[in-house]
């Protein structure tokens, strides 16, 4: 099957899609193939807009990701030039989990989702992690609390940001000294994390805390 050439940019916008939150979910194409009664083939040429994706077969995509076709779609109109009112909110997954298999960090068990403000957001990619503990309670944030995170590397001295230790993510504000990275808890009682080139732990930043929704 052949798509028209507008027609292709669409399904290729919406593929990417599919794709980005297949991996969020940590599915592999045959666990998502499964789901919604198809075949690994099918699904990887989905991904890469080689063929149709019917309104229904959307919807059964949708429903397996636990997305919404608006979030599906995203994009795909507006490269056939239409004009899409955006909404306000956009749905980010709330992270129990995350490994960082050659590199590159897999979300490998979703809570749910979290309506967000687009205001809120300024770029790049977003997800939601859940405060563990009282290592951070002198910057306000508790157990329980939802935390923002804005996913990047590099970050500014000082600042607060998601770190990986070993397979664990913690939440510390970060220094720099020379060659070494410093984790500071926001609790006397935590002391600080010294990373240094002769650590024997696995460190890696993740992303730098936006917001904290408060645990009521």
């Amino acid at each position: 099957m052949t798509l028209k050439e507008d027609s292709k940019i669409f399904y290729i916008a919406t593929g990417k899609n599919i794709k980005k939150y297949r991996t969020l979910r940590n599915y592999s194409l045959q666990v998502l193939a499964e789901k919604v009664g198809l075949t690994k083939k099918t699904i990887h040429r989905y991904e890469n807009g080689e063929i149709k994706i019917d309104v229904n077969r959307l919807k059964d995509l949708s429903v397996a990701l636990d997305v919404t076709v608006t979030q599906l779609t995203e994009g795909a109109y507006e490269k056939l030039g239409e004009v899409v009112e955006e909404s306000e909110n956009i749905s980010l997954p709330i992270v129990g989990k995350i490994s960082c298999g050659e590199g590159a960090l897999a979300y490998e068990h979703i809570e749910g989702y979290e309506l967000t403000p687009r205001t809120w957001l300024n770029g790049g990619e977003y997800f939601y992690l859940r405060a563990k503990g009282d290592s951070m309670t002198g910057a306000r944030i508790h157990d329980g609390d939802l935390l923002l995170i804005r996913k990047q590397e590099e970050i500014e001295d000082g600042e607060i940001a998601a770190v990986m230790i070993d397979e664990e993510a913690v939440l510390k504000r970060v220094f720099r000294q020379g060659d070494m990275l410093v984790l500071q808890s926001e609790n006397p009682a935590y002391p600080p994390i010294i990373c240094g080139a002769n650590n024997n732990q696995n460190i890696q930043i993740i992303g730098r805390l936006r917001k904290i929704i408060v645990n009521l």
